[in-house]
Order: C-alpha cells, then sequence, then structure tokens
C-alpha cells in the first residue's frame, strides 16, 4: 500500500474536529461527572473497597444527565475517561441490577469501542456475572417500551460483541444466537426438512440440538427458546420499522445499524451458516428494498447497505461447507433453480406459464423478462406459486408489512434473477478515477465519519468466506482509499491555485502549487480499434505540453522526473461554475467541486519528449545538462472504457470533456503505486486464488490453530544441519531447555559446532479406548505431556581455501532459548509467527533463519519481505555479513543506495557486479594459467576460461587425485604431486605445513581446489550475461535463474507481483519482517507471487516477524482505519485467531530501567545479561541525576498545545525544553549522533526543526542532533539518548493507542527525558502502568552539574540519593540561562584555548528563547509534512 501522507483537509470537513472532546477540565476539574467520580469511586483512599453502587446516583445523576441532552457523545467520553466502567458499574454490577445499570454499561462499552481501547478483558473477572449482563442486554434489544435511540446503543453493543468472537467469553454468549436452533423459525417445516436433507452433518446437528432441548431443566428450556427466537424477533421488528409511516431519523439510524449488523453475519462463516437462510426465508432484501424508507430520497446510505447486503446474501459460497463455488458451479447452480421453478410452472400453470416453462435459461434470469411473463398471474395464483416453491408467504401479525402481489413479484425476481458474481463485479470495477467516482456520495460519506453511524464499506475482520471474499473486500477498500487520497490531493492543488474567472468560459490560475500546472487541451493522436470480441478502443494516445518556464529548479526537477507508467490527472476546471455552486446551499458539494472542478481524467505517460519531439529516457539528467528547453511534449496513454463514454456522451450532443481540460496535475511518487496495487489485487481476485493447501483454512480463520505449524505437518524434516546457531555445546543445551539430548551413535561425550540436529520420534502408542468426538462446549483439550528427544551429531565443515578470505563468515550471536525455539519451527515446513518485543532481536533471528534455510536447502528460493527500505536494509546488511554467496542475493525496488554494504544489491547493480565478478576472476584465470605454463588467452572470456578449466585444471587435479589415492603415497608424495604450487605461491605460507599428517596434507590440498573451483563456477554464473544482449533479460535471468535470496518491499511486491509471476519466477519460501505494520493484502500477495505447479502452489514455509504491541500500519482516512479495520495486519489478526506465536523474551537495547517502562506490555520480556553488566549500562548519564524522567511542562508564554491547521499539533515549551536539553547535552560532551528527538504529532517535529535552525544550526558547539522526527516515523530505530515531546495539554490524543506509547518509551537504549504535561497522561486510565513508574521522579529536570560526557559517576539504584551538584530545573527558561551560561563560558574558552580576543558581540541571538513577537515558533505545514497528525481526527 502507498506509504500514507498526511493530508490538509478544510476545518469544517472533518465532524470530529466540530463535535467536542474532553478536555482535562472535564476530567480533573470541577465538572458534574468529575465531582461526582471522586465522591464514589476515584477516592484518594488506598484502602480497597467494594464498590456499592447507588441506584439513585446512577439514575439522578448520570442516567437522567445523559437522556435529557440525547446521550451526548462528549458526556459519555468523559464517563469513560473517568474509569466509570471499570471502578464502579463493573465492580458493583450483580443480577440484582437496575436497567439504568446494565445500559449505561452498554452505552460506556460503546464508548470503548468507538475509541477502540480494549473492551472485553474488564468483564474476564466475572464470567457468571458477564453472562447475566450480556443476556439482559439481549433482551432490551428486543424490549420496544425502550426509545430507539437506547435500542439503537444497545443494538451497536451487539454488534461489537459479534466483532469480537476472538474472546471466549464473548464467543460462548453469541454462538448459540445463530446456531442451527434459529432454523425453528423457518416458515414451512417442508422448507426445513429440504434445507436438512441436503448435508447429513446438518442432520446431526439438528437432531443433537433437539436432544439437547429434550434434556434440559425448564430454566434452560426458556433459555435456549430465547436464543433461537431472538435473532427472527429482531428481524420481524426491523421489518416493522421499515413500514413505519411515523418514522423519524433515529427509525433510519436503528434500520441503518440492523443492516451493518446483518451484513457483519453474513460476512463470517460461522455466523452465516445458518442465518443466511434465515434471512432469504424472511425476504429480507425484497422487504428492504420496497419499503417507503428505501425509497426516501435522504436515505442513500441505507440504498448503499442493501447493495453490500445482498452481495453477502448470494455470495457464491457453500453455506454449510465454506467452499466457494467457481463461475461455472455459480451459474450451475442458478440453472437449478431456474429448473425448478420451470417444473413447478408446467405441473401447476401450465396454460399461463407455458412460455416461461419452455424457454431457455438465458431468456427468463433477466429480471425485465421474468417479471413479464409473470404478470399472467392473478394474485392467488403468485401466492400459490410461491408456496409451491417454498417461500413465505405471510408474516406474523405484529410486523404490519403485507404481503400483496408487488411484494410476491419481487422475491420472485430476486431469487430467480441472475445476478453477476464478486469476480464480475471486480472484473467491471473501474480502477482509474474519473470525477464521478472520486465524488461519489458513498465515498464523501467517509470524510465525515465520526463513528455515530455505520457506512455501506466491507469491513477486514477475523474471519473470511473465502480468499476470493478477502480479496474483494481489499480491492473495494484499497479503491476507496487510493481514490480518497487523490481526491484530497486533487482539492489541495485547486486550493492552493485559486482559480479564478474574470469573463465566461475563461479561467485563470491565482495562485500556484508544486503539484500542478496550466495546461492547453490535450490532443488525441491516435485511437486504436477494438479488439475482437471487445467494444472499446484497444489504446488512446493523447498529447499535451508542459511549459516549466516559470517553475523554480527544485520544483522543476520534480516534474522532470516524471516516468514512463506514471498516472497524470488531467483536470478540467471552470472557476466560473464555482460561483454558481457557492451560491446553492447544497451541503454534498466537495471543496474542489465548489472551486470550479467540473471533470477529472486519468492517464498513464507514455514516454516524454523534448520541444523539438525526440524520445527522452531520462528526463531529469536530460533537461540539466544543456538542452534547458522549457517545454516538454508528454504523451499520454488515456483509459480507453472512459474514452469510449465520453465520445458516447458528446455525440449525443453534451460537452467534450477533453476540450475543456485546463489542469494537469501529479502525486509524488511513493503515494501514486495505487494503479498497479490495484491491477495486483483484480488479477488475484480473478484467477482461481492461489494459496498453499496448508496455509488456506488457517488464512481464512477456521481450523486448528496449529494446523500450519510443523508439528502438524506430514513434510516436517527429521533431520537438520544448524551449522554456525549454536556457538558450543553448554549454548546446544541451554537452548533446549525441557527437551532431551542426546549425542548421536557416532559420539559418546559432548563436542564443539556444527551440529546437526535428528528429532526422535517415539513409537506411536495403541488407543485403548476410542475417544468421543463430542466436546463440551468450551471444555479445553487435555494437554499432552510430550518430551522432545533431538539426537546431535557433527561433521568436519570442508577445509574452502588458504586464503583468509576463503574462511566461512559464523554467525558470533548467543541465541536465547525463544530465539533458537523460532529458529527451528522456521527452518522446518509450515507457519511460524514470531513476536518480537523491542530489542529482542528480530532482525538477527530472522536473518540466522534465511542462512540455516540457505544451506540446509540449496535448490530453494527464498522471498524476503519488508514493509520499509529501511528494514530491508538492516536485514540485508546482517545478511551479507553471514556466509551467503553474494551471487545469490537480489534486491528488487528502490532503497538499496542506502545500504552500508560494499556491494550492489539492485537488481541492474546486480548484474554490475556479476560482470565485475567477471572481470575479477578472469585475471585469476590467466594468473592460473601462468602458474601452469599453459599458453593462451584463457581469460578472454567466461566460455575460454570454461574451456581452459576442462582442458587443463580438470585432468590436471584428476592426475593428483590418482596419486592421493594410490595405497603407497605418502604426505610428501602427495605435495610433490600437487600442481599448483605455482598459483598458491602469494597464500598464507608455508602452504603444506611441515610435519602434517596425510589426511591433514590431503584436506589442504582439497580446499585449495575449492578455491579455484568457485573461479571456473562463478563464471559459469556470468555466461548467460556474456550471451544475453538486452538488459532486460539480463535482469529478468537473474530473477529466474540465479537469485535465491530475493528481498523487496512489500509495496514493490504488491506492484510487480503480476509481472513477476508472469516470468515463471517460482520460490518455496516467504519472510516477512515488520509484519505487523504491513496492511493484510500487502501479506498476501507475497503469499501468492506465483504460479501454481500441477495446481499446488510450491511454497513450504510462511515466517512472519513483528509485534503486534506496537504500530499498526498507517491508513490516512478515519473511516477506513476503523470502521473497514483497514489498519489489520495479518500479523495482528493471526495472533487473534489463537495461531501459536514463538514470543522472544529477552531484550538486549536498553538499561533494565527503562525497558521497565514498556516490559509490562510484554509478559515475561526480561533482561540480557550485557545490559546489567556492561559498562555503559551501569554508568549514569552524564550531567542528568535520572536515566530518565519525565518533565512537567506547564504552558510557556501563557500558551500549550496550538492547532494552525487541523491537526497539526505544536506546543512551543515543549519544543523549547527539547532544544534546550539537547544543547546541555552537547555542551557536556554527548556526540550529536547519539541524541535523538521524538514528537508524537507532525507539527511539533516542524516546530522542533525549527527552533533547532534558529539556536543550533549554525553554531558548531551544537549542531544538529541525528534525526528529529516523529515517534511512528522511528519505529524500528533506536539511539542511545531520546529527547521525546508528549506535545498535548488538552487532552492525551492519539497516544491513548497504547501501541504508540510502547513505540515512544521503547527507542531510547541509555536516556530518555520525556517532556508532557503531567496531570494528561497521568490520569489516563490506558497508560497508567508507565506513567506510575515515570511519576514516581520529579517532574521537574534534575541535573547533576559538574560532570563531562562519557561520566564515570554508576547510576544509583535508589532514585532518593542525592548526587554531586544535583541541581534542578524549574521550568524551560531556568534552564535556558543555565544552557545560556554555559555557553557563554565554552566561548570564552574556545576563544581562549585558540588565543583568539574576546568579542563583545552577543550571543543572545542564539542563545536566549525566541521573544514573544518572534512568532516562527508557530510553523505551518508545508507539502512534505506527513499523515502522522491525521491519526488523532
Amino acid at each position: 500500500m502507498p506509504t500514507a501522507k498526511r493530508l490538509k483537509s478544510d476545518a469544517k470537513s472533518k465532524s470530529r474536529d466540530t463535535e467536542p472532546r474532553p478536555t482535562i477540565a472535564d476530567l480533573e476539574g470541577e465538572s458534574e461527572f468529575a465531582q461526582l467520580a471522586r465522591q464514589h469511586w476515584l477516592k484518594t483512599t488506598k484502602r480497597a473497597t467494594r464498590v456499592k453502587v447507588k441506584n439513585e446516583v446512577l439514575k439522578r445523576d448520570i442516567w437522567d444527565v445523559l437522556e435529557k441532552n440525547d446521550f451526548p457523545y462528549k458526556s459519555l467520553l468523559v464517563l469513560e475517561g473517568l474509569q466509570t466502567l471499570e471502578s464502579y458499574l463493573w465492580p458493583g454490577y450483580s443480577e440484582d441490577s437496575s436497567n439504568f445499570h446494565v445500559l449505561l454499561i452498554a452505552l460506556i462499552t460503546n464508548v470503548k469501542a468507538r475509541e477502540r481501547l480494549e473492551t472485553w478483558s474488564i468483564f474476564e473477572d466475572r464470567p457468571a456475572e458477564f453472562s447475566s449482563l450480556f443476556t439482559r442486554i439481549l433482551s432490551m434489544n428486543l424490549d420496544q417500551t425502550l426509545s430507539l435511540t437506547i435500542r439503537t446503543h444497545l443494538l451497536c453493543f451487539t454488534i461489537y460483541a459479534f466483532q469480537s468472537l476472538d474472546w471466549a467469553s464473548v464467543r460462548k454468549e453469541c454462538a448459540p444466537l445463530v446456531s442451527i436452533g434459529i432454523w425453528h423459525n423457518l416458515s414451512t417445516e417442508s422448507k426445513r426438512e429440504s434445507k436438512l436433507s441436503q448435508n447429513n452433518q446438518l442432520r446431526k446437528a439438528w437432531k443433537a440440538a433437539a436432544k439437547r432441548y429434550e434434556s434440559a431443566d425448564d430454566a434452560t428450556k426458556a433459555r435456549l427458546r430465547f436464543e433461537r427466537a431472538w435473532l427472527y424477533t429482531l428481524t420481524l421488528d426491523f421489518l416493522r420499522l421499515l413500514y413505519d409511516e411515523k418514522r423519524k431519523a433515529e427509525h433510519v439510524l436503528y434500520c441503518e445499524r440492523f443492516v451493518e449488523f446483518v451484513s457483519d453475519l453474513l460476512s463470517q462463516l460461522p455466523t452465516r451458516r445458518y442465518v443466511n437462510t434465515l434471512l432469504q426465508d424472511l425476504h429480507i432484501l425484497p422487504a428492504l428494498r420496497l419499503s417507503p424508507m428505501f425509497s426516501d430520497e435522504d436515505n442513500g446510505l441505507l440504498r448503499d447497505q442493501y447493495s453490500l447486503l445482498s452481495h453477502y446474501v448470494h455470495f457464491t459460497i457453500d453455506d454449510q461447507t465454506g467452499v466457494q463455488h467457481s463461475r461455472t458451479e455459480a451459474y450451475d447452480k442458478h440453472c437449478a433453480e431456474l429448473a425448478k421453478l420451470q417444473r413447478v410452472a408446467l405441473r401447476h400453470f401450465e396454460d399461463k406459464l407455458k412460455v416461461l416453462a419452455l424457454s431457455n435459461y438465458g431468456s427468463i434470469d433477466k429480471r425485465s423478462e421474468l417479471e413479464n411473463l409473470l404478470e399472467a398471474l392473478t394474485d392467488e395464483e403468485t401466492k400459490r406459486l410461491a408456496t409451491l416453491l417454498e417461500l413465505r408467504t405471510e408474516y406474523p401479525e405484529s410486523v404490519k408489512v403485507p404481503i400483496d402481489r408487488p411484494f410476491l413479484t419481487e422475491v420472485l425476481l430476486s431469487t430467480f434473477e441472475k445476478r453477476k458474481t464478486f469476480q464480475e463485479v471486480a472484473r467491471d470495477m473501474s480502477i482509474l478515477p474519473t470525477e464521478d467516482s472520486l465524488f461519489d456520495q458513498g465515498l464523501l460519506r467517509t470524510d465525515d465519519y465520526d463513528g455515530s453511524k455505520p457506512l455501506a464499506l466491507p469491513k477486514l475482520r477475523l474471519q473470511y468466506l473465502s480468499v476470493g471474499d478477502f480479496l474483494w473486500r481489499a480491492l473495494v477498500l484499497y479503491r476507496c482509499e487510493a481514490f480518497y487520497g487523490i481526491r484530497k490531493d486533487i482539492g489541495d492543488a485547486l486550493r492552493r491555485l485559486r482559480p479564478e474567472s474574470r469573463r465566461p468560459g475563461e479561467t485563470t490560475f491565482a495562485g500556484f502549487s508544486r503539484m500542478a500546472l496550466p495546461i492547453s487541451r490535450p490532443s488525441i493522436l491516435e485511437v486504436v480499434p477494438a479488439l475482437v470480441g471487445d467494444d472499446k478502443p484497444s489504446v488512446v494516445n493523447a498529447e499535451i505540453s508542459l511549459d516549466v518556464r516559470r517553475l523554480a529548479d527544485n520544483v522543476r526537477r520534480e516534474w522532470d522526473s516524471l516516468r514512463p507508467d506514471d498516472v497524470v490527472f488531467l483536470v478540467a476546471v471552470d472557476a466560473s461554475v464555482s460561483k454558481a455552486i457557492s451560491n446553492g446551499s447544497n451541503p454534498t458539494i466537495s471543496e474542489a467541486q465548489k472551486l470550479g472542478l467540473i471533470s477529472v481524467r486519468s492517464a498513464e505517460i507514455s514516454q516524454i519528449m523534448d520541444d523539438k519531439g525526440k524520445s527522452i529516457r531520462d528526463p531529469a539528467a536530460y533537461f540539466n545538462g544543456h538542452n534547458r528547453s522549457p517545454t516538454r511534449k508528454v504523451q499520454l496513454r488515456l483509459d480507453p472504457k472512459t474514452y469510449k463514454e465520453d465520445t458516447d456522451r458528446t455525440s449525443r450532443g453534451k460537452p467534450d470533456v477533453y476540450e475543456r481540460i485546463n489542469l494537469i496535475i501529479r502525486r509524488s511518487g511513493r503515494e501514486n503505486n495505487f494503479k498497479p496495487v490495484l491491477e495486483s489485487i483484480r488479477s488475484l481476485c480473478l484467477s482461481e486464488v492461489p494459496l498453499a493447501s496448508w496455509l488456506h483454512e488457517n488464512f481464512l480463520g477456521y481450523g486448528d490453530p496449529a494446523g500450519a505449524t510443523y508439528k502438524h505437518l506430514p513434510n516436517r524434516i527429521a533431520k537438520l544441519d544448524f551449522r554456525d546457531t549454536f556457538l558450543d555445546w553448554q549454548h546446544l543445551v541451554a537452548s533446549l531447555p525441557g527437551k532431551t539430548i542426546e549425542p548421536g551413535d557416532d559420539v559418546t561425550a559432548s563436542f564443539g559446532p556444527p551440529y546437526v540436529l535428528e528429532s526422535v520420534d517415539k513409537p506411536p502408542e495403541e488407543k485403548t479406548v476410542k475417544p468421543s468426538k463430542k466436546r463440551r462446549r468450551d471444555a479445553e483439550p487435555a494437554l499432552i505431556a510430550e518430551v522432545e528427544t533431538y539426537k546431535v551429531s557433527t561433521y568436519k565443515p570442508p577445509n574452502t581455501g588458504p586464503y583468509p578470505v576463503d574462511a566461512p563468515k559464523l554467525n558470533n550471536i548467543r541465541f536465547t532459548p525463544a530465539q533458537i525455539d523460532a529458529i527451528i519451527s522456521a527452518t522446518q515446513p509450515g507457519l511460524t509467527v514470531i513476536v518480537g518485543p523491542p530489542g529482542t532481536g528480530k532482525t538477527d533471528v530472522a536473518t540466522q533463519i534465511i542462512n540455516n534455510i540457505y544451506h540446509n536447502f540449496p535448490e530453494q528460493r527464498t522471498l524476503l519481505i519488508a514493509h520499509s527500505n529501511q528494514a530491508l536494509n538492516q536485514l540485508f546488511a546482517k545478511i551479507v555479513a553471514l556466509d551467503i554467496d553474494e551471487r545469490h542475493l537480489l534486491r528488487l525496488g528502490h532503497g538499496e543506495e542506502d545500504l552500508d554494504t560494499d556491494g550492489s544489491f539492485s537488481k541492474h547493480g546486480r548484474v554490475e557486479s556479476f560482470l565485475e565478478i567477471r572481470d575479477r576472476y578472469l585475471q585469476e584465470v590467466n594468473r592460473l594459467a601462468a602458474s601452469i605454463g599453459a599458453p593462451g588467452a584463457h581469460g578472454n572470456s567466461a566460455e575460454t576460461a570454461g574451456y581452459f578449466n576442462s582442458v587443463y585444471i580438470q585432468p590436471a587435479w584428476a592426475k593428483f587425485t590418482e596419486v592421493a589415492k594410490a595405497d603407497g603415497s605418502s604426505a610428501a608424495d602427495i605435495i610433490e604431486a600437487f600442481p599448483f604450487h605455482n598459483y598458491f605461491s602469494d597464500a598464507p605460507q608455508p602452504l603444506f605445513p611441515p610435519g602434517s599428517d596425510r589426511e591433514t596434507v590431503l584436506d589442504i590440498a582439497n580446499g585449495c581446489y575449492h578455491h579455484i573451483s568457485k573461479i571456473f563456477s562463478e563464471l559459469e554464473d556470468v555466461l548467460p550475461f556474456e550471451i544475453l544482449r538486452r538488459d532486460r533479460d539480463k535482469a529478468n535471468y537473474l530473477l529466474t535463474n540465479e537469485a535465491r535470496i530475493i528481498a523487496m518491499t512489500s509495496t514493490h511486491a504488491a506492484m510487480r507481483r503480476t509481472e513477476i509471476a508472469s516470468l515463471g519466477f517460482h520460490y518455496d519460501n516467504v519472510v516477512m519482517e515488520e509484519a505487523a505494520q504491513i496492511t493484510e493484502v500487502e501479506s498476501f500477495i507475497p503469499l501468492a507471487m506465483q504460479k501454481p505447479q500441477n495446481g499446488q502452489m510450491a511454497l513450504q514455509r510462511v515466517v512472519l516477524c513483528g509485534d503486534h504491541y506496537q504500530n499498526s500500519p498507517v491508513i490516512q482516512s478515519l473511516a477506513f482505519r476503523h470502521y473497514a479495520n483497514l489498519e489489520q495486519s495479518l500479523f495482528s489478526r493471526f495472533v487473534r485467531l489463537g495461531i501459536p506465536v514463538i514470543t522472544l523474551d529477552q531484550q538486549g537495547r536498553a538499561r533494565p530501567s527503562i525497558a521497565a517502562l514498556y516490559q509490562w506490555r510484554y509478559p515475561n520480556l526480561g533482561n540480557l545479561p550485557h545490559v546489567e553488566t556492561l559498562k555503559e549500562f551501569q554508568t549514569a548519564n552524564a550531567g542528568f541525576k535520572y536515566d530518565y524522567q519525565f518533565i512537567n511542562v506547564p504552558d510557556y508564554k501563557g500558551r500549550g498545545e496550538v492547532e494552525p491547521t487541523p491537526h497539526f499539533i505544536q506546543n512551543l515549551g515543549e519544543a523549547e525544553y527539547a532544544v534546550a536539553i539537547y544543547q546541555y547535552m552537547r555542551l557536556l560532551g554527548y556526540p550529536a549522533s547519539k541524541i535523538s528527538i521524538l514528537a508524537t504529532y507532525a507539527g511539533q517535529r516542524a516546530l522542533i526543526k525549527d527552533v533547532l535552525s534558529h539556536r543550533c544550526a549554525k553554531n558548531v558547539i551544537f549542531g544538529l542532533p541525528k534525526i528529529v522526527t516523529t515517534v511512528d516515523k522511528y519505529q524500528g530505530e533506536q539511539n542511545d539518548y531520546i529527547i521525546l515531546s508528549l506535545t498535548r495539554t488538552s487532552r492525551v490524543g492519539y497516544l491513548r493507542d497504547i501501541r504508540r506509547l510502547t513505540v515512544a518509551l521503547s527507542r531510547a537504549r541509555l536516556g530518555l527525558y520525556i517532556l508532557g504535561r503531567r496531570e494528561i497522561f497521568e490520569a489516563c486510565y490506558e497508560l497508567r502502568p508507565a506513567f506510575q513508574l515515570l511519576l514516581q521522579r520529579p517532574d521537574k529536570l534534575t541535573l547533576a552539574t559538574g560532570e563531562m560526557w562519557p561520566s564515570e559517576r554508576i547510576q544509583a539504584e535508589e532514585d532518593g540519593i542525592a548526587v554531586p551538584g544535583e541541581a534542578v530545573m524549574e521550568g524551560v527558561e531556568h534552564l535556558g540561562q543555565f544552557v545560556y551560561e554555559m555557553t557563554t563560558t565554552k566561548i570564552k574558552q574556545l576563544r581562549a584555548e585558540r588565543g583568539l580576543p574576546e568579542t563583545a558581540e552577543p550571543v543572545e541571538q542564539v542563545l536566549k528563547p525566541i521573544t514573544e513577537e518572534d512568532e516562527v515558533g508557530y510553523v505551518g505545514a508545508s507539502g512534505e509534512e506527513e499523515e502522522e497528525a491525521d491519526e488523532d481526527a
């Protein structure tokens, strides 16, 4: 997915901006609820007392206040922030609690769900009470005496519960509501019987349910009756509301939520299995379509939801087995339904429906045709036809929905019409936007999403119906998110351009945008006729001219960086139209349309030419040379389908779209890769989706969670060579605790590496009793205690040559038992999920896994995927350091320029490095030929070198081998016969040590021949590059034939999937780093980048490394991020599904004291010995009393946080404080490269950079820190010292997502200094474990003066102990003055050392805090400011 960019939007465009959020005053001040909380549940007494809930308090002081104001969201947020649920409502709940008590629990649970906070764990401590609470909420759902507003809240609670089926307690309550018992409510027994007869398992399940009911007591029978009638009753009530003539807004909202609920039920197999049959029996789709509410002009959302519900109801899958139907099978099933209709028509209505009965299927499966044929029936006959087809013909009287002839006709039409399959919908879906798709009402609705209303979007959830279903959802959501970003970028460009119209039909642009250029209308160069069987042109080529003479050099270079296949947008803007629109009052008109946007057309660049029409391959280099022409001609490929629609519209007399185009807009490259990614997803959606059979069930979320791990797979490998994984015997034994280690048959005692481990299988025990297949609900299977046994053997590694460079590069990391567990699992076939908390060595583990696979399975190929180029670079740098041949490494995509290694690992760079290797080895061939006296030009090419090897070298070695194998040959004879003495004369001497025995001499000789053989094997690999002439052919040969470890980012894989698969590229293993930061579809695509062989995927291993407790994928829009859950990663979903994970449990990054700040998030996370014993971890930070400290920053110059543009949040006091601490550290001698400054918002990052540029950039004493960035951008990085600005002073903001706090606290190794507003973060329930530790220390910066870096002082274990020179900084002004005096002294000292005279020039300019009138402090957002700030929207 493209890197998310921070999108600036108009302050009115986000409803969350206008909807007030609680501030610290609401939670800590004298507000009504805050006082109530302090009085009843936030008491300061430390004595634990049982909470007693007073009903009058609930009713009078909470419920009535909320109800009076129609349950305002801000008030509910205040109650949630005051810990009302966890500290008062739930501890005080019992079965006797009032209904208000239950309703308040439901309301605040909904708030937590909407805010994405942990919820269900609160209820885990009392399962019986939770069950009682849940049942009461279900009953209230059906209570028609409650207001619809309250019932909507209760329905939201139920929706949230069904989205959380990974919690056993919730699953236990939800499962009975959608079990087979609900089929008691089908319209007729005959219909139920026909359904049960379709599948033996269904019949068994029905009988088991009946048996359970019959054997139950009266109370249980009542509960079972309630559970099986609940959904039926709720659906009937929904139908009643649809036709209610007195409907209000709350009716519509309730119905929208109900459609969301049933769509959710149908989108997961466990909840769909029986529900779909019941909903179809109840005619939910025809009833909804014919309802007055559906027809109401204002209810566009409900109509869009209907389409989504229809998609799920008719999804082509077997509801019982979960098998997805192919397009042929779906059509066959449709034809079988039509055949049933024809049989009934012929048998019972021959005189009136004979045409229908005898027609072919194709002529009666269209709605209009079928409707005409059914008109011949009377009302009674229509009803009888429906009855004979086992369709419901009446509802209970309470529903008040008449099933009349129009209704029954709609039922018949919707039952028998032919629908598009999801593949056909995907095939016809446009992936290039126009103004219609960009400004579609469904997409515009997402701008205002705040959680108060549902959306007509599919959701990514715990389970999927099929792989095709997953890909369809991903395609819809990714397309929406891409179009959302495009619309925002076009709107931003137009806003900056400021279109004006002085005369009708003429538009000028008063402003400027670096992303847009005015152009004249494009010329259509060529329209290539349609291909056979198609109705649109095959290619449409157009040309435009760009004039860049008015652009600054840096902007001109950006335009010159456009490349073929880049997508640009041709926009028609008419400012005179904007005036007419702005005078209207249509609230759904977007900002871009108000500025005069008329049309948008997408185009792909095919080539760029100069003003003379000459094609340019590298525009940036060409135009930077002598050809500084201001004009470029750009040839474009237009979308043929859209072009045909446009020409058809023009032929009907409508204006020509292309005549009015007057603007071209581009997007930055990293965000503009949406088209190839969408094409990749669509091509997978249309294919018979390839996924390895052993992974299929786990991916969909069904079956045994451990079914894909190596211990459960039949192809587990018994014997593996772990080479340098274990450093010695003690390491081996310590790394396999609880396992039996036995030396192999040929050894009796301990021995050194390399180690080969062979798992010893125990003989299968005979089963004496056949276990029952039945298992009680919620009963866990018994754990079988099994001790694994490994037989360990070794071998002598072959001699690789006499030169130091020949020695293999070995691992020197002493892996922990958890790391070894991960390495063993990932070296075996199957799925391995590795959770790596901060500093636990995920990258080292991944590197060793790749190393082991590379050496154990030389014929296999491994695909290496990471979220970012940075992570890929780190991984590649470590792989290069191991014993992996560089010829077998390949890096695709960009980012390799950052690699700090000698080799070049880009695709084209690898071709070049192959040719460099060739030159080097050909010189060695010449030297070898000279050493043995072989005349001729043997080193001319790899081909001549091959001949030289076969004619001279191999015979010479064969002759030597004969001597060596002779029975009487001594060591001296072998040395004398060795043919390459002269060649190895420059190797470390003596080549054969005196006194060596025969075995040693042979070993050395074999090592020498290994060195020579490697020369010729490398040259043999280079040979194809001498034959192939085109660079593209060379690169593709490298990918498909030579490389064994292929690395790329997840985005590159998504963009190039189709191209790479079409080359016949095959691979066996996927290793994914940063998997928790990769969106689910981008995690899926690397698993499907090859074509199946013999109907099966070759994939054998999938290794996912990540940490779901740190940041998730970044998604721009709140609607897609939260409602559609597009931020879900495959990694986090696997963890939720209970798939076994291996958690690395010892960190080696930070001091133990700093690690304690986030260890509470990771059970059993310990410290590696070196962080407790090495001097740098024991020594105090020079100049600071504490190694970490939270520093409270009050208002600075009367201000806390400010928000100059939406979500661009800044805090000048914290920015000044951060820079002052940095200056102080630099004055003490801390290296700038060891200090990083982090902020939680992009606005604060920009402000800190601005303060640094004023105070430090031009002063050599300070310089700039290693990096100033946001917490989100710094994930995966670390530094010795971190200065962190939390920024917010009104509320916690998005740091309440503790994943972000975990990232923020875990970046520092030796020192962490956090700037923030104490009362804000101290009061936050979710952050309490970290802030309780932080606030055990004083919240004013405490210095230890008189020290220089590095300090010799040992960090005191007791915080209360005073240190020499202790000084407390009262605030930023105090520290600023302190730094100013230190700097003045430092400058005098430097001048004295250099013999310079003292100067009277003031240094205050760069030292003292920025003055009140110097408003550089609050900087605006530049075009490059990125996504992080938008997270709090």
